[in-house]
Order: C-alpha cells, then structure tokens, then sequence
C-alpha cells in the first residue's frame, strides 16, 4: 500500500502542469495568510465592499468629491476605500478630522518615501520631504524664522519689486509678436 501512494504520487507529481498547479496553490495560500494575519491587530473604519483587484476605485467615478460625499452620507464621517492595493481611511467631517490630526497626528503627516523621493531630497533633506518629526520640525522653525521671517522678506522687497518692473517690460516689448515666457526665465 504504502509503496503504490508513493509510486502515484511521484507518477502524479512528475507532470508539468500538475507541479504548476501546485506551486500556484501554494503562492494563493501564502498571500491570503499573509492577508489574513496582517489584518488583525488593525481597526479600520467600515467601508463599502470592494471589487478584488480595483478595489473602490470603480465607486468614485467621474466627479470624485461627489462620490465621496454619497459614500459618506451610507458609510458615515470616517470610512475605509482600498484604492487598487493601497488601503485608504477617508476622513469627510470637521469633528472627525480634527480628532484623527490630534490622535494620529505622526501617521497622517508622513508620506511613503519613494527612490527619486530620497535622491532628490538628499536623503530626505529637503524640508518638503523630510518625514514628520524632530529634524522636520527643526527646519521648519529654521524657515519660519529665518527665511521667511518680516525681516528677510522685507529686506527683499526691492528685489521682487525689481523683478516684477523687468518682466512688465519684457512683455511689453514683445506685445506685437507672439513668444514663450518660458524663454525669459532661467
């Protein structure tokens, strides 16, 4: 008995399609665990259901803001959308969101950082990519203060002022003929 299992099972496993078969149905049993397990420990709102692979985006149609509004008035202030693979919490009342911006304050103000984001930024330097935290805040105090200060943009207005009186006489001079602004700026 036992030497006939073994001699099917390797007489059923020898063939192409069948060790297909079975490698895909393991790859499904994976990914729906790995789904599984990582839905647990998280609480999301309600949301409407969802199509497998678009998820809701087939729901916000041509006027978006207008079906999130509709989908807000079934589903209340705070809902979940998953948008294709990206799970998304839609936040659509004033009291709701100024809750969630003072309990998850740290999860709403960071962004996924992406390869050209971090090179760009120099490692996520620039103060418009830095992540939400301590150094963020430092540079955004710097440039409060600093750079943007009463004191620096006054210092500057003659220079703005400059600027606007040259560009008001470039377009002016080329008035008859037609031309790119693109052209006058470097």
């Amino acid at each position: 008995r036992k030497s006939m299992a073994i001699s099917l099972s390797s007489e059923l496993l020898s063939q192409p399609q069948q060790w297909q078969l079975l490698l895909l149905l393991a790859l499904v049993s994976l990914v729906l665990l790995k789904r599984r397990l990582s839905n647990k420990g998280l609480k999301l709102p309600p949301g409407p259901a969802r199509a497998p692979i678009l998820g809701n985006l087939h729901q916000l149609g041509v006027l978006p803001h207008r079906s999130l509004r509709d989908l807000a008035w079934k589903h209340g202030p705070v809902m979940q959308l998953q948008l294709g693979t990206v799970r998304t919490v839609v936040v659509s009342s004033a009291e709701a969101a100024r809750e969630v911006m003072k309990t998850h304050d740290k999860d709403c103000c960071t962004r996924p950082v992406s390869p050209g984001m971090k090179r760009l930024s120099y490692g996520l330097k620039n103060v418009g990519f830095a992540p939400y935290g301590t150094y963020w805040h430092v540079m955004r105090k710097f440039f409060v203060v600093e750079l943007f200060g009463v004191r620096h943009v006054e210092a500057a207005w003659h220079a703005r002022q400059h600027q606007v009186r040259t560009n008001i006489h470039a377009c002016s001079m080329c008035r008859i003929n037609a031309y790119t602004i693109a052209g006058h700026y470097v």
